[in-house]
């Protein structure tokens, strides 16, 4: 694009330049400027044509400014909203990529393009309440150890453990998942993928080694059974009833893939899911307080019964409560 705008700019001077003026003053090929002229001429319609008594290109046509990228006003909302959406990945090494993706962008916008931009950022936001702590030097190596196909050895401190860990890995996959950054790799411990948290990796180096990501990850069809990015331990029929209170929250969202949602007397609602794992369908149901009522399988009646008992132990000596 960056060469046929100059090919643009050499005809639009009225300089009459020909495939091999233009190759020379581009360094590259004969042909391939003859290739760029038959796509501006059939592809982007630009007057152009040979005229032998001056030996070189010229427009027929007036030709104002060379077509870019054309978009609408609605187009152009509809970027701003997801330029809003790309702050979360503020302070990840995306962020200068993204940045120059845009930029980019808004200088091959045409100039006719005008739009009230203080106008429009009054109406669209985006706020992350628990923003993830994101250690830069760690997910830059990730990243451009993906993108090169290099294997890692990591130092992970797994949650709960108070010692830190090695794994050697294949990383094969970052993901963002309702704001907090997963990291998908083969674990050469435990001979299967994983899933690793990029904020819990101490360090991080090369092996040395390269690896080949598999034609198919197929991440999509692994998790399905999980409600967040856990992997599968088992097959769970997931019963949950909640009362009238907060019964429009649980409407207003699609939860799972396999969610199915019944109404119960009272206004309340019952959602069914079907799950691979029960431990993040566990801190998902405690964060409700009482609203909620776990019918079954019981071993998340009896998880979520030890935790809320647990609960109330570490907090009967708290001292008395207006109210209560």
């Amino acid at each position: 694009m960056e060469r046929m705008m100059r090919i643009h700019a050499a005809i639009a001077a009225k300089g009459h330049p020909n495939a091999s003026t233009l190759a020379r003053d581009l360094e590259v090929t004969s042909k391939t400027i003859q290739r760029d002229l038959e796509f501006m001429r059939d592809r982007m319609n630009l007057p152009i044509e040979y005229v032998a008594a001056h030996n070189g290109y010229v427009y027929t046509e007036e030709v104002d400014a060379f077509p870019t990228l054309q978009i609408t006003e609605g187009e152009l909302f509809a970027m701003m909203v997801a330029e809003k959406a790309l702050q979360q990945y503020r302070g990840t090494p995306f962020e200068k990529r993204l940045v120059g993706a845009f930029r980019k962008l808004a200088q091959s916008l045409p100039e006719t393009v005008s739009l009230h931009v203080a106008d429009w950022e009054q109406t669209v936001s985006f706020r992350t309440t628990a923003e993830p702590v994101v250690n830069l030097p760690v997910m830059d190596a990730v990243a451009q150890a993906m993108q090169r196909r290099r294997q890692l050895r990591l130092t992970y401190r797994k949650p709960g453990s108070p010692r830190a860990e090695e794994r050697v890995v294949d990383p094969y996959h970052l993901a963002n998942v309702n704001g907090d950054w997963y990291l998908f790799a083969f674990d050469h411990l435990r001979q299967d993928l994983r899933t690793f948290v990029p904020s819990r990796i101490v360090s991080v180096e090369p092996t040395g080694a390269t690896f080949k990501r598999p034609d198919r990850l197929a991440l999509e069809r692994r998790l399905a059974d999980s409600f967040n990015v856990h992997s599968k331990e088992g097959d769970y029929s997931v019963v949950v009833r909640f009362d009238e209170s907060v019964a429009d929250y649980i409407r207003e969202k699609r939860w799972h893939p396999s969610q199915t949602l019944a109404e119960i007397p009272g206004g309340g609602v019952e959602l069914r899911l079907r799950l691979g794992s029960l431990q993040e369908i566990h801190r998902w149901i405690l964060g409700w307080g009482g609203a909620v009522v776990v019918i079954e399988p019981k071993e998340l009646v009896r998880s979520v019964l030890e935790a809320a008992t647990s609960v109330v132990r570490r907090h009967a000596g708290a001292g008395p409560v207006d109210g209560v």
